[in-house]
C-alpha cells in the first residue's frame, strides 16, 4: 500500500487496484480527497498489472457531500471534471463500493465510475437543493438517463435521499453485496468485470431512460404544477428543472455546462447563502456552553403525557414512533376514549398512504396505555402535560405529580407562554423542571423548544436535548420569559398587523405581504385557522377589539366559515365586505384617520419589530445564539428557509437600516419601535446579529 496524499491510499490485489479514500468523519470532498481521487485512479490506470479499480472509503461512509466551506472560494486542487475525465475516461473499469451515504457531490463522484455495488444499507441523494443549490458536477444530466427524468427530478427537488434496494431497482447501482463485507462484495464485483470482459460503460452515453420525455415539454410543466406550492419563492428549483430538460435535450456536454454554470450562479445569491448558514445554524443548537456532551443523561424507558387532546395526543404518537411505552392520562374516560381514536385514526391514515404498514400501526397503539388517574404516571421517568393554557391549572397539576411521581423522574410542562419557574416552583424538585414545547400538530412539526429554568439540572437538560434529537425534534434551548423565542417575537408582528388594519389597510393587504414574503400564511389567515375564539370568553367580551366583534358575530374563523375572510364548503377564502365595513367603523369610532399604507410599511412594521425583539431577546440571554432564534422561526413558524431566519434576514438588509427605520417609526408612533439596546450597539461596532452568541 502506498499514500497518495495525507487522505488517500493505494494497494494492489492482484490485477484489481484499490483507492481508499479516509477523511474523517465523512469523507467530504474537499480539495485533498479530489486531488487523492485523480492521482490514484491515474497511478492505477498507468500500471500495466492492473485491470481495474475499485474506489472505496474507509469509516462509517462513502463520501457524504461537497465540503460546503469551500462554497464561494477559489477552487484549490483537482476540479471535479478533472475528477470525471480519471474515472469515467481512464483506460480501465473503475468501480464504486458505496456504503453510508453517497450523498451530493460524493454520489456524483460514484456515477462518474463505470460501474457501482452497495451494501443494503447504503442510501443515495443530491441534496443541494437545501443549500439553495443544484448539483453542479454533473448530477442533473447522470441521474436521469439511469432512472428517468420523473424519478432523477424526484430525488433532486426533495433533496431526500433513496436506499440500496431502490437504487438497484432503477439500475443506479449494478449490486448489491453482503453488509460489512463490502470490500470483498466490490473485489468480487471486479474480478467479474475482468473476467466477462465487461464494457466501460458510461452514463453519458445511455439515452433510453430519457427518450421518453424527449420532445414533451409537458412532462416538465406537469412537474412545476405538482411543486409550484412546495416550492414556492425557491430559484434553485426552477433551475434544477431547467437543467434535467437540458439532459433531455441538449448533447450531454451542453448539459453539462449549463447546469455547472446554473450552480455557480446560484453559489453568492442570498438564498443559497441563507440555506448554508441554516445549514450550520441547525447544527449549532446541540452545542450549549454549560452543559457539555459528556454531560451524564437519565435513563427515559417510559413517558408519560397528561391530556389526550389534539396536543397530547401529538406529543404521545412522537414517543410511541420512536418505540417508547407511553401512558396517557384524561381525566374523564369520554375525553381518553375520544384521544385514543383520534391517535389510532391518524395512525391508519398513514397506513393507507403505504406509510405504515398494519402491523406497525398495532405495535405503536401496543405501547399506549391509557390511563384516567395521574397514579398511572408514578413509573414514568418523564411526564409532560399538556392541559389548558392556564398558571393555575398547571401549577395544580405539578402539586399533584410532585407526591405521584417517582424519584428523578423529569416533569415536563408543555406551555407556550407561562413562567415555568413558577410552575417549578409548585414543586419540591425545581432542578427536574424543564418546559417542553411542542409545536402544532406535535407529531409532523419539526420544532422543539425546550425551556430552561433557573434552577434545572444540567442531566435534565442534556436528556431532553438528546430525547429531542431521539424522536426526530430539532430541539432549540431557551429561557423563561413570556413566548420564550418564538411566541414573544410572534406578539410583535401580530400587534402591527392588528394596528395596520385600522390604520388603513386590510387584513387580505397585510395577509399577502406576508405571504408574498414566503411565509405560509400571513397573521389574520393564521388566526382564521387557528380558531378566533380562542382564549375569548363571551361573558368577557367588550367589543373593544376587532377579534372580539368577529366573535360575538360568531365569526370565529374557518370553523364557522366566516372569521377575518368568508369561506366557501372548501374552506377557501375571499375578503369579507362586513369585516371591511366592521373596521371603518370601528376606526371611526376611535377617531383613528385612515391613509394608503404600501407594502414596503406593512412588510417593515411586521417584520423589523421581530427583529428588534430578537436583539433584546440575546441580550438578555434568553437564546444562545442569534442562529438558534432562526432555528425557532425557520421549524415553528414557517419562516422562509431561503430567508435565513428573522436575524439572518436583518443582516441581509443590514443592522444599519434596521435600525434607522425602527427610530424613524419610534418618533411617529412611539415606544413600540424603540431599538434594542443589542442592536444600537452592533451597528456602533460595525457588526452582524447573527456573529451574536
Amino acid at each position: 500500500m502506498s499514500a497518495i496524499n495525507a487522505v488517500t491510499d493505494l494497494s494492489r490485489e492482484g490485477d484489481i487496484a484499490v483507492v481508499t479514500i479516509n477523511s474523517p468523519p465523512v469523507n467530504a470532498l474537499s480539495a485533498d480527497v479530489r486531488n487523492g481521487i485523480r492521482d490514484g485512479v491515474q497511478q492505477a490506470a498507468a500500471d500495466p498489472a492492473v485491470k481495474a479499480v475499485v474506489l472505496i472509503c474507509a469509516g462509517r461512509t462513502f463520501i457524504a457531500g461537497a465540503d460546503i466551506a469551500e462554497f464561494g472560494k477559489p477552487t484549490e486542487g483537482a476540479s471535479l471534471p478533472e475528477i470525471q475525465r480519471a474515472l469515467e475516461g481512464g483506460p480501465k473499469p473503475v468501480i464504486a463500493a458505496l456504503h453510508g451515504t453517497a450523498l451530493g457531490g460524493g454520489f456524483e463522484t460514484s456515477l462518474m465510475c463505470h460501474y457501482r455495488v452497495a451494501v443494503p444499507s447504503a442510501k443515495f441523494g443530491l441534496p443541494e437543493i437545501k443549500l439553495g443549490l443544484i448539483p453542479g458536477a454533473g448530477g442533473t444530466q447522470l441521474l436521469p438517463r439511469l432512472c428517468g427524468v420523473e424519478n432523477a427530478l424526484g430525488v433532486i427537488l426533495s433533496g431526500t435521499p433513496f436506499g440500496a434496494k431502490q437504487a438497484l431497482e432503477w439500475g443506479v447501482v449494478d449490486a448489491l453485496v453482503e453488509e460489512g463485507k463490502l470490500r470483498e462484495g466490490a473485489m468480487a464485483f471486479a474480478r467479474k468485470v475482468i473476467d466477462t470482459h465487461m464494457p466501460l460503460r458510461k452514463i453519458r452515453d445511455l439515452n433510453d431512460k430519457i427518450e421518453a420525455a424527449r420532445g414533451h415539454p409537458e412532462v416538465f410543466e406537469k412537474i412545476r404544477r405538482d411543486n409550484a406550492r412546495k416550492y414556492r419563492g425557491f430559484k434553485a428549483w426552477e433551475a434544477a428543472i431547467r437543467a434535467v430538460r437540458a439532459a433531455v435535450d441538449l448533447p450531454f456536454e451542453e448539459g453539462v455546462k449549463l447546469e455547472r454554470q446554473a450552480f455557480l450562479e446560484l453559489i453568492p445569491t442570498a438564498q443559497s447563502r441563507a440555506q448554508r448558514y441554516v445549514f450550520f445554524a441547525e447544527r449549532k443548537v446541540w452545542k450549549i456552553a454549560d452543559v457539555p456532551d459528556d454531560t451524564p443523561v437519565l435513563p427515559i424507558k417510559k413517558i408519560g403525557v397528561i391530556g389526550a387532546g389534539t396536543m397530547g395526543g401529538g406529543i404521545s404518537m412522537n414517543f410511541l414512533n420512536a418505540g417508547i411505552p407511553v401512558t396517557i392520562v384524561e381525566m374523564a374516560q369520554e375525553a381518553l376514549d375520544r384521544g385514543l381514536g383520534t391517535i389510532r385514526r391518524n395512525y391508519e391514515n398513514t397506513a393507507k398512504k403505504g406509510r405504515l404498514t398494519n402491523a406497525d400501526v398495532e405495535t405503536r397503539m401496543g405501547l399506549l396505555s391509557p390511563g384516567v388517574s395521574l397514579d398511572a404516571l408514578s413509573d414514568c421517568d418523564l411526564i409532560i402535560e399538556a392541559v389548558f393554557e392556564n398558571m393555575e391549572i398547571k401549577k395544580d397539576v405539578f402539586r399533584k405529580l410532585d407526591k405521584i411521581a417517582k424519584k428523578g423522574a423529569i416533569l415536563a410542562s408543555n406551555t407556550s407562554y407561562l413562567d415555568v419557574d413558577e410552575i417549578a416552583a409548585a414543586t419540591s424538585r425545581p432542578e427536574n423542571v424543564i418546559g417542553m414545547h411542542f409545536f402544532s400538530p406535535a407529531n409532523v412539526m419539526r420544532l422543539l423548544e425546550v425551556v430552561r429554568g433557573a434552577k434545572t439540572a444540567r442531566p435534565v437538560i442534556a436528556t431532553v436535548m438528546q430525547l429531542a434529537r431521539k424522536i426526530g425534534k430539532i430541539g432549540v434551548l431557551v429561557g423563561v420569559c413570556h413566548g420564550f423565542v418564538g411566541n414573544r417575537m410572534l406578539a410583535q408582528r401580530q400587534r402591527e398587523a392588528q394596528k395596520l388594519i385600522l390604520e388603513g389597510a386590510m387584513p387580505w393587504d397585510v395577509d399577502r405581504v406576508i405571504y408574498d414574503f414566503g411565509l405560509p400564511m400571513g397573521p389574520f389567515a393564521m388566526s382564521d385557522l387557528a380558531g378566533l375564539d380562542i382564549g375569548w370568553s363571551r361573558d368577557k367580551s367588550k367589543s373593544s377589539t376587532i377579534r372580539e366583534i368577529l366573535c360575538e358575530l360568531d365569526r370565529r374563523g374557518q370553523k364557522t366559515s366566516a372569521g377575518f375572510y368568508d369561506y366557501d364548503e372548501s374552506r377557501n377564502a375571499k375578503p369579507s365586505p362586513l369585516v371591511e365595513k366592521i373596521i371603518l367603523d370601528f376606526a371611526a369610532r376611535k377617531g383613528i384617520n385612515r391613509r394608503t399604507i404600501s407594502d414596503e410599511e406593512i412588510l417593515e412594521r411586521c417584520i423589523y419589530p421581530m427583529i428588534n425583539e430578537g436583539a433584546k431577546i440575546l441580550d438578555e440571554g434568553k437564546a444562545q445564539r442569534a442562529s438558534d432564534i432562526d432555528v425557532v422561526w425557520i421549524n415553528g413558524y414557517g419562516w422562509p428557509v431561503y430567508r435565513g431566519g428573522p436575524m439572518f434576514y436583518g443582516d441581509l438588509i443590514g443592522p444599519e437600516k434596521v435600525l434607522a427605520k425602527l427610530k424613524e417609526f419610534e418618533a411617529t408612533m412611539g415606544d413600540d419601535f424603540k431599538p434594542a439596546p443589542l442592536l444600537e450597539r452592533i451597528v456602533a461596532e460595525g457588526k452582524r446579529l447573527s456573529d451574536v452568541g
